[in-house]
């Protein structure tokens, strides 16, 4: 009788052991998957520029690396004596670009070179102007002063964080309106936000102009008309949809 009890004993311990290493089967249903809607809005804001940077500079050319740099450092020194006189703060001019290299010398008439060079300095001011009403007195002067290239000047509002906000509300609201009218075309129900991103694109209008040292540029008072800038922020958002 207890070698039977034994037998019967180690047979159960087997099965126990059998059941451990069998597989696994939880008795649960699978959640569902969520069904999501994707809808871009967009919002704007129009603003009136307040500010303006511009890149202002000096390119000589001569036939030797010396005299070219001793040339451009001249009416370099001139051009920034000039943007301080007319009240721009010494923090709002930063050099951007100083520049040396040679340039060979070509036959007219072949179109060879003739084994000669020149050397061309290129010096490139930063400039942030703050009274955009000056502006167009302010490019006459420095070309006055022998400023000779005035590449993009680009205009921005200084203080535009509370538009661009409005803006972001306004591309939410916008991209609630499409996913709503979506889903009741559909027949269908708008669930939570699933997820969200955003871009803002801020542009800025440029105008590109070269001057000449005292030529036609600085004949007249350049007119500059800033306009109106466009701020528009686009949203992308995933609704769950039922």
């Amino acid at each position: 009788m207890k070698t039977r009890t034994i037998i019967v004993a180690a047979v159960a311990l087997l099965a126990l052991v059998l059941s451990a290493c069998g597989p696994t089967t939880i008795n649960q249903e699978a959640p569902a998957s969520i069904r999501t809607m994707n809808v871009a809005g967009t919002g704007q804001a129009f603003l009136v520029p307040d500010i303006a940077y511009i890149y202002v500079g000096v390119h000589t050319e001569k036939p030797s690396a010396s005299e070219a740099m001793t040339e451009n450092n001249s009416q370099t020194e001139k051009m920034i004596a000039a943007l301080k006189d007319f009240g721009v703060d010494a923090k709002d001019i930063r050099t951007t670009n100083f520049s040396i290299w040679p340039m060979d010398k070509y036959d007219p008439q072949s179109g060879m070179p003739t084994g000669e060079k020149t050397y061309s300095v290129d010096n490139t001011v930063y400039v942030t102007v703050r009274e955009l009403d000056k502006l167009g007195d302010l490019l006459d002067t420095v070309v006055e002063a022998g400023a000779n290239t005035v590449n993009s000047i680009q205009f921005d509002v200084a203080d535009k964080d509370e538009a661009i906000k409005s803006a972001r509300a306004e591309a939410v609201k916008d991209a609630e309106t499409q996913a709503q009218e979506l889903a009741d075309a559909a027949g269908m129900s708008l669930g939570e936000v699933q997820s969200i991103s955003f871009y803002d694109s801020q542009p800025y209008p440029m105008f590109e102009g070269k001057g000449g040292g005292g030529g036609d540029l600085a004949a007249s008072t350049v007119p500059i008309q800033p306009g109106q800038l466009t701020f528009t922020v686009t949203v992308n958002v995933t609704y769950a949809i039922k």
